[in-house]
């Protein structure tokens, strides 16, 4: 912890930082002690190696589809509902690629800050399968048109793109990234920390909140358990198992043939 920043790192480049129950495990268990620990004042999400998330580890994901277990895309979801209820300040740092379901985790961010070379890519339909786990804490983020054009689409995009639709904060160039988030953290500390929890939910959950009508994040629980629920069945189904084989084979799906 550095004045009273802690830093998260996804840590697990053997693989491009794919989301592995290992690595979400981990990731939750770092969490919940940054929030239980009252000398962090603002939790920082960053990343080693080159590429900041490549989405779900499909190996992983391959393995739950054939033996009729539980998809990571589900853990996800759990994931994605405690980084979204994290009372702290939560800022992402984006120094490279981040595709799928690693844009849910920025999503949950309240501040994301990424390089000029950074690309974002939604790519879930070229997988044969949608984006659901990750759209209750993403649409929240991006307008409308951007949503429809970089789910669609699932090109990859500049970090000025991401920016535009709502999904970045602030780009920088790569040489500034560091000091750029330092800054924030810096900006944020001198918040007081009750004062930051309350202004964070009025922030997350919409002016409604202050009047006891804003969305509760029980609320946001259970539409990312019943959104996963969506991403596992369409894992499961013919397409998504088509773009699994195509992915793990090397191949284009024969949609794309």
């Amino acid at each position: 912890m550095d004045r009273g920043v802690a830093t998260l790192t996804l840590n697990s480049t053997a693989n491009r930082n794919a989301l592995s129950f290992r690595l979400m495990d981990e990731l939750s268990a770092a969490l919940t002690a940054a929030v239980g620990d009252p000398a962090v004042r603002v939790i920082l999400l960053s990343h080693a190696g080159p590429v900041f998330c490549a989405g779900a580890d499909l190996r992983e994901t391959t393995a739950a589809v054939s033996a009729g277990t539980t998809l990571p895309v589900v853990r996800l979801a759990q994931l994605l509902a405690d980084l979204w209820e994290c009372p702290k300040p939560l800022v992402a740092r984006v120094a490279g690629p981040a595709r799928a379901g690693g844009l849910g985790l920025l999503a949950t961010a309240d501040l994301v800050f990424a390089a000029a070379s950074a690309t974002f890519a939604f790519t879930e339909v070229r997988l044969g399968v949608v984006p659901a786990a990750i759209s209750p804490v993403v649409q929240p983020r991006l307008t409308a048109r951007g949503l429809a054009e970089l789910y669609l689409t699932a090109e990859p995009v500049p970090a000025a793109r991401a920016a535009a639709a709502g999904l970045v904060t602030a780009v920088v160039p790569d040489d500034g990234l560091d000091e750029a988030v330092a800054a924030a953290g810096a900006a944020v500390v001198r918040g007081a920390p009750g004062a930051l929890a309350e202004t964070k939910r009025i922030c997350r959950d919409g002016p409604g909140v202050v009047l006891g009508e804003g969305p509760s994040a029980t609320a946001m629980r259970a539409r990312l358990a019943a959104a996963a629920e969506l991403s596992a069945r369409t894992f499961a189904g013919p397409e998504g198992r088509e773009g699994l084989a195509a992915f793990a084979e090397k191949r284009q799906p024969y949609w794309e043939a």
